[in-house]
């Protein structure tokens, strides 16, 4: 396989995530929310991440997602991110993950320019997509990581 067509979709998930991770924590334009440290990613969870950087892991997440699936919203992201809800004696159920780190996530990608809203008909938001600097981001990315993994 040449490296000149090198996509999101053929390389590593995970290590995609990580790689565009460092890419979003070094380019310094994202602003993490306030209490980041502090906050829970679901109603299911205990505690905040042990990970200091799952913010841009988050948002790193969130732009593969977009890149592999346009025009999903935040209520679809809120069902993939969610887990189960252990709730002691009685039987686990299905929780969603928290909308507005995922909304606010979303919001830092787009003031960096990798994501755009989808208008729909009479105005209203219809998703997202990912914008052509944050395919190229991605595709970038992605071909130095089959590089580096082809060579190794």
């Amino acid at each position: 396989m040449s490296s000149k067509g090198i996509t999101v979709k053929d390389v590593n998930a995970h290590e995609f995530v990580e790689a565009y991770a460092k890419h979003l924590k070094k380019q310094a334009k994202i602003q993490p929310i306030n209490n980041v440290d502090l906050v829970k990613t679901g109603i299911s969870k205990e505690l905040a991440p042990y990970n200091e950087d799952w913010y841009y892991v988050r948002c790193a997440s969130l732009a593969r997602r977009l890149y592999i699936r346009q025009g999903t919203g935040v209520g679809a992201f809120a069902k993939v991110y969610g887990t189960k809800q252990r709730r002691g004696t009685l039987p686990g159920k299905f929780a969603k993950a928290s909308r507005g780190i995922i909304r606010s996530c979303l919001k830092q990608l787009e003031k960096v320019g990798v994501v755009e809203q989808i208008k729909g008909t009479e105005g209203k938001a219809k998703g997202r997509r990912v914008t052509v600097k944050g395919r190229q981001d991605c595709d970038r990315i992605a071909n130095e990581l089959f590089q580096s993994t082809k060579s190794a």
